[in-house]
This record gives C-alpha cells, sequence and structure tokens, in this order.
C-alpha cells in the first residue's frame, strides 16, 4: 500500500521498509483467509444411481454430473485383469474385444455381482465427476439400492463404495429416493405409489409417513 507523503517524512527508510512488509504480509493472509473457508474443508455429497445398464451421479449444487453406462473393460496383464476402460468407452467394445480384454457389466438386476470390477468403475465415476471440486474430506455418498436386494448384496454395493475413497455411505430404496427427487411429501399421512422401471429392475412401492409400507422388486427390466 501507498504510505501517505506525512508519514514517510516522519519515519526512517528502515521503517518504511517494515511497514510495506507489514502490509504486504496482511494482504497475503487475507488472500489465505479467503481462499481456505469453511466450504473448502468440507467433503461434496454425492448421490449415485448405481443401475444395471447406466450410473448417475449427482453434486450437491451442481445437479447431475455424470451419465455414463455401467460397464468395464478389463486387460489381462500377467495372468490377472486390471481394469483399462469405462463407460461409454468400455460399452463400444461389448462384443468386439480381442484375446486379453474383456467388456463386462459389473452389475446384474439392479446389484454388484462382480465386486473387483465394480470397486474400479465406481472408483472412476467419482473421481471423474469430483474433478472440478477439490476437498480435503472425503465424499458422503448415498446410493440407491432396490427395495428386494438381500443384505449381502447390499453390503457389497456399501463395500464398493466405501473402498472407492468415501467417508460416509448411506444406502436408501431406489422408489423412496424417486418419490423425494419428484418433490412428493412422502412425510405426510398419505399414500403414494412408485413405479420405477430401470434396466435391471422393476420397482413398485407405497409409501407413506416417511417409509415404504409395501414395496415389490422384479429382477427384470429394459436392458435386454
Amino acid at each position: 500500500e501507498k504510505i501517505p507523503i506525512l508519514a514517510k517524512a516522519k519515519l526512517s527508510n528502515s521503517e518504511c521498509v517494515q511497514l510495506k512488509q507489514r502490509s504486504l504480509t496482511t494482504k497475503f493472509f487475507d488472500e489465505v483467509k479467503k481462499v481456505l473457508t469453511f466450504r473448502a474443508f468440507i467433503a461434496n455429497n454425492i448421490g449415485i444411481d448405481l443401475g444395471t445398464a447406466n450410473t448417475l451421479i449427482y453434486l450437491q449444487g451442481e445437479g447431475i454430473v455424470l451419465n455414463e453406462p455401467s460397464v468395464v473393460a478389463m486387460l489381462k496383464v500377467r495372468g490377472d485383469y486390471v481394469p483399462y476402460a469405462f463407460g461409454m468407452k468400455a460399452k463400444m467394445m461389448l462384443g468386439k474385444t480381442p484375446e486379453g480384454i474383456e467388456a463386462i457389466r459389473p452389475l446384474k438386476d439392479g446389484v454388484i455381482a462382480n465386486l473387483h470390477p465394480a470397486k474400479a468403475m465406481i472408483r472412476h465415476f467419482i473421481a471423474v465427476a469430483n474433478k472440478k471440486r477439490r476437498t480435503i474430506n472425503s465424499p458422503v455418498i448415498i446410493i440407491c439400492v432396490p427395495s428386494g436386494s438381500t443384505p449381502v448384496e447390499r453390503h457389497a454395493i456399501q463395500d464398493a463404495a466405501e473402498n472407492s475413497g468415501a467417508n460416509e455411505v448411506f444406502l436408501i430404496e431406489e422408489t423412496m429416493a424417486a418419490a423425494i427427487g419428484a418433490n412428493l411429501a412422502v412425510t405426510k399421512a398419505t399414500g403414494f405409489m412408485i413405479l420405477d422401471l430401470g434396466g435391471g429392475t422393476i420397482e413398485v412401492a407405497i409409501i407413506s409417513l416417511g417409509g415404504i409400507v409395501y414395496s415389490r422388486s422384479v429382477r427384470a427390466g429394459g436392458d435386454l
């Protein structure tokens, strides 16, 4: 900052230099405070629709930032298969891969059928969706699951998300997530029927008072 002429007349050269240094230091810390705000330390809230056909990722405040096919291409290296491509790039390889490359769908009927590729796919999709927003903490993730999924299948989904670097993982039934997304008053004493037609499962549920009164899941869908 500029030092007033009158002030300069009363200060020695060394004092003027010290005053300028203090002023620059104050500016520096002011800029640091602006950058290191509370939002810089908190984690992103991420919603994942882990579907048999496609995976969608939602970032709070930004909306849907990723919509990719749930397909992984695995490359055989020294007897082991390692992830090679994900999403649309991997889907283009289905039925066209040479020896040593295998394109697979790690999910079947809405749940994880192949854990290792599913973990790699979730980790990759989260990294792609979250690359523009750097946070110190790991993200908090909510994942949709079929209402008819077993505890073992739900544990596999939660384990895959936790191994992808999540801080906390919460599971929510697909029908409940659909009702909340449609802005229905799910906490009121009113019955709502939800029908979710997916690629691997068809879900139907009656929702009232913040819970699922009745649900039915059929392991068939539009991804033939």
